[in-house]
Order: structure tokens, then C-alpha cells, then sequence
């Protein structure tokens, strides 16, 4: 494939999802069925609107069955799928419709809260609607009105699955078909976050009112190590903090309780919700303003200024007998801008570093984590 997009000033090429793969591999069977003659490549309208021209792979064609693969191609995306080989498996039904099952290395739903109910193959609402939608466009095409079984594999995807999510959200046995635009764009912001919403959407399905959240490992280590959780507990948020809130505030949650290392959770005292340090590195300045107005030094404040980590800034807080103030005052601001961004819903934050361990909390912390607990 050879369409691109530019990002950070890099050139980055697109690929295509496992649902497109799974759609294009049952288009192609259901011709070769329906028609007795092989199909080397075949074109696929994504819903995105770019058209795909995909090789064939691996036909198989039976009295009764046609089997063929098209080989997943995630471009510049570092995606555990890219080269797989999605199968499809066609064969005439006497059931009326298309009837779209999963097989060898698609995982299946354990749990509810997912895209699919419990005990379906984890191939996604978009992907269902593209198989369905390109068999029956040569079922039309050939004057085929009877009904059509289309089975979904991947060999190898059990292992595959154990490096994503799957596991986690309750897939189990292999990955997921998916895609809502049928392409894949490169390092994809949006995809992290539906990652988010949908593990967030599964606790909330499963009767949970209160989460915790943290960005990401030292947030996890934190949790197992000093609050004595499991660290499955969590949400993992990586930098997207603010969609993370925004999702539990919509799903209904009543309460959400930040962990994390002051490097990240610091900046949400200036109101910063996306913690990446490419949307902005406020991390010294907002530690010395809160020093300088309790009456840091100008010379201590450069020092602050010129650190390269929140610990090396904290040492001078504690040389200069501010530390416990300045990180009080953060607490506070973190938990005015919490508020902000919550509402109705309850949110409290606990902050720390590698260095000093529990830095401070935000007034409602202890009692989230309370009921956290409890639950």
C-alpha cells in the first residue's frame, strides 16, 4: 500500500487493519466459490474511502469450501499483527444471510462490556459489516440468493494476542479483527485511546463505580509496591489523561483516582491533560513558581529552572526547607483542575517519585482509594 501521511515532519506510509484483511480475504473465497475461478488479487473499498488492491494468498479450493489469506500490512505502524496472515473460509449455507464466525487464533469474549457479546468471536461491529457487505456484494454480482458461512482465522494469533490488551480485556485464545476505518495510520493517537475507552467501558459494564488510573509502568510498580494492589487494578491512561477522565465522567463512574510519578502527574497542576512531552514540558516552571511564591531565592529558582528531573528540582526544595509546602500547594492545584475537568464526578490524585516514594495526595485521595479497596 502506498498512501501516506505526514507526521512531525516525518513522511509516514498507512497500512491496513485485520478487519480490512478478514473483509478482503472472505470477498475474494466467496468469488472463488461462487464462480470456480481463482482470484489472485482483490479490491477492497475501506470505509475510510481509500481503496485497497490486495494480493491473495494461500487458496485453497474445495468441492464445497473456498480458503484464502491476505497478509496483514500495518506500514509504519509498530503493530505485533503486521505480517499476519488473516484466512477467510467460505462455504454455502442452508441458513439465509452471512453468518460470520471466527476460528484458529481469533479470540473470543469472556467478558461483558466489549464490542461483542460474551462467547462471540472478537471480531468487531465495522469488520462483521465489511465481510458482510463484500460477500454479499458477490452473491448479487453472481446471482448467488442463498446463504453463506465465512470463518475468520489467524494461525499463530494465541501468541500474537498475549502481547496486546487481549488478555486483559477478557479476549481469550487469539486477537481481534478490528478496525473502524479499515486503514492504519502510524503511531495512531486515537487508537490508544479507544484502547482506553473500551477497558474503561468494560469495568463500568461490569458494575465497577470507582477506577484507578495511572499512566503507565512506574504508576503500576507503585500500586503493587506501596498501596499493595494488584496492578491489573489500574487503567493504563499513557499520556492521554484528560480522555481517560473525560471517558469515566461519560460512562457514569462516581469516582477516579489518579496514580502516578510526579514527572507526569505534575503538569495537571497547570491544567495540562495531555502529558506528552510533545504538547508541552511544564514541569520546572510550574515547580518554581510554586517555590518562588513561597519565597524560593532567584538564584535557587535558575537552579529549579535548569533541572533535568523532578527529583533533582525536589532536592532543592529540600535543601531550602520548601518541599512539603511547594508539593502541597501542587496537590491543590492539581485538585482545583480536577475538579474542573470531573464535575460531578469525584477525583483524587496520588503523586510520587522513584526517588522520594509518596510525594502528596489531593483531599479526597485516601477515601477513593478506600473504596477502591473495598470493591
Amino acid at each position: 500500500m502506498e498512501e501516506y501521511l505526514v507526521k512531525d515532519g516525518k513522511r509516514l506510509r498507512l497500512g491496513y487493519t485485520t478487519g480490512s484483511c478478514a473483509a478482503a480475504a472472505a470477498k475474494a473465497a466467496a468469488w472463488m466459490l461462487l464462480t470456480g475461478r481463482r482470484k489472485e488479487s482483490i479490491r477492497l473499498q475501506t470505509p475510510k474511502g481509500i481503496e485497497l488492491n490486495l494480493k491473495v494468498l494461500d487458496i485453497q479450493m474445495l468441492a464445497d469450501e473456498v480458503r484464502c489469506a491476505i497478509r496483514k500490512d500495518s506500514g509504519d505502524d509498530p503493530d505485533v499483527t503486521r505480517g499476519t496472515l488473516i484466512f477467510a473460509a467460505v462455504r454455502k449455507s442452508a441458513t439465509p444471510g452471512v453468518t460470520i464466525d471466527g476460528g484458529e487464533g481469533v479470540g473470543r469474549v469472556t467478558k461483558p462490556g466489549l464490542d461483542q457479546p460474551v462467547g462471540a468471536a472478537a471480531i468487531n461491529s465495522v469488520p462483521r459489516k465489511m465481510i458482510e457487505e463484500n460477500v454479499r456484494e458477490v452473491c448479487m454480482l453472481v446471482g448467488y440468493d442463498g446463504g453463506i458461512d465465512v470463518t475468520i482465522s489467524a494461525p499463530g494469533g494465541e501468541a500474537l494476542a498475549k502481547k496486546t490488551f487481549n488478555p486483559r480485556l477478557g479476549i481469550e485464545g487469539g486477537i481481534s479483527i478490528l478496525g473502524t476505518t479499515g486503514i492504519v495510520e502510524p503511531m495512531s493517537e486515537q487508537a490508544l485511546v479507544d484502547t482506553i475507552h473500551v477497558e474503561l467501558r468494560q469495568r463500568r459494564a461490569n458494575g465497577a463505580d470507582y477506577v484507578l488510573l495511572t499512566p503507565g509502568n512506574y504508576g503500576a510498580d507503585f500500586i503493587r509496591a506501596s498501596i499493595g494492589l494488584d496492578p491489573r487494578t489500574a487503567v493504563l491512561t499513557s499520556n492521554f489523561i484528560g480522555d481517560a477522565l473525560e471517558h469515566c465522567r461519560a460512562l457514569g463512574f462516581r469516582g477516579a483516582l489518579l496514580v502516578g510519578h510526579i514527572g507526569k502527574l505534575v503538569k495537571l497542576a497547570g491544567g495540562m491533560w495531555n502529558t506528552h512531552s510533545k504538547c508541552g514540558d511544564c514541569r520546572m516552571e510550574l515547580i518554581a513558581a510554586h517555590a518562588a511564591a513561597l519565597g524560593l531565592p532567584p538564584a535557587r529558582v535558575e537552579e529549579v529552572l535548569d533541572c533535568a528531573t523532578c527529583d533533582d528540582a525536589l532536592r532543592i526544595l529540600k535543601e531550602e526547607q520548601l518541599y512539603d509546602a511547594v508539593l502541597a500547594r501542587l496537590a491543590e492545584r492539581i485538585e482545583f483542575h480536577l475538579a474542573h475537568k470531573c464535575g460531578e464526578m469525584a477525583a483524587g490524585a496520588i503523586v510520587f517519585s522513584k526517588e522520594y516514594g509518596l510525594l502528596c495526595r489531593t483531599s479526597r485521595a485516601q477515601e477513593l482509594l478506600g473504596t477502591i479497596m473495598e470493591g
